[in-house]
């Protein structure tokens, strides 16, 4: 179901890179001033059912990536989740990751953390926020919320090891027009619960009213192949399968999304001295 052959990436100036980012930043402002939709607020009252919930390490060992990155990534992940913590999303209302956290600055208290560009792995003020977001993503595919806008790094940078996610089940997210939007199209009233602990950066989705159905995540079709232009690429398809709550039945079988990558290592290394657990 893939192309024999993915197109070489291309190398853009950086002076293209930063008009580019101004001018797409500008153009999301403009849209959040003029749009009609009706956004998420934050609700202290707490709702009573969970619908879904997951956590990943804070700390991970990553290979030629030095720690002190991944302690800048705790200290803004602790500035950006008390924003994004019990926001409630009602019928008809709009999630915008970033319109909630505001860009990252070091004015508000955000630090360097690790960075992906390219390809490369690089630094930058708020870096390693992509944990944050890709939570919210897993979390949401497994609940009836609609996904109107989400993103991937267009490179996987790191080797697997120890994976727990599917490849591509996550989503990268670039202030401010990299978004990652959810639209609450039910009859129910949706909160996130958040919290960064000592280890984890734990999530969930709770509810005024549990929902009809449960669902179960996982890949297929995955592949790596090699390119003409003599890289490798990476592809796979995830679905979510769809079941009655009360019952177990299985309902029905989704698409979900279709993901590929550029790969920046080898995939035929036998051993890996890098953890990517629950990296996607």
């Amino acid at each position: 179901m893939f192309k024999k052959h993915h197109e070489k990436p291309k190398k853009r100036s950086n002076l293209r890179l930063y008009f580019g980012q101004k001018y797409f930043t500008f153009k999301r402002h403009i849209s959040w001033i003029l749009s009609n939709y009706k956004f998420a607020v934050k609700n202290n009252q707490v709702l009573p059912h969970k619908c879904c919930s997951h956590k990943t390490p804070l700390y991970r060992t990553l290979k030629n990536v030095d720690m002190s990155l991944q302690k800048g990534k705790v200290t803004n992940l602790s500035i950006a989740v008390p924003k994004l913590h019990l926001v409630t999303l009602c019928p008809g209302q709009i999630f915008s990751y970033w319109r909630l956290i505001g860009k990252p600055t070091r004015r508000k208290g955000y630090v360097d953390g690790m960075i992906l560009k390219s390809g490369t792995v690089t630094t930058g003020t708020g870096g390693g926020l992509c944990q944050l977001s890709n939570l919210i993503y897993w979390l949401t595919i497994h609940t009836p919320l609609t996904i109107t806008e989400r993103h991937r790094h267009g490179y996987d940078v790191f080797p697997d090891s120890n994976r727990t996610l599917p490849f591509g089940s996550g989503a990268t997210c670039f202030y401010n027009y990299g978004d990652l939007v959810i639209q609450n199209n039910t009859a129910n009233t949706f909160q996130l619960s958040l919290e960064v602990t000592d280890t984890h950066l734990k999530g969930a989705w709770f509810c005024d009213n549990l929902p009809e159905f449960s669902y179960s995540v996982y890949e297929k079709d995955h592949i790596m192949q090699s390119e003409f232009w003599g890289g490798f690429t990476r592809h796979n398809v995830i679905h979510r399968k769809v079941y009655d709550r009360h019952s177990g039945n299985l309902i029905d079988d989704e698409f979900v999304v279709e993901n590929h990558a550029i790969m920046m290592y080898s995939p035929f290394l036998t051993s890996v001295g890098d953890d990517k657990n629950d990296k996607s």
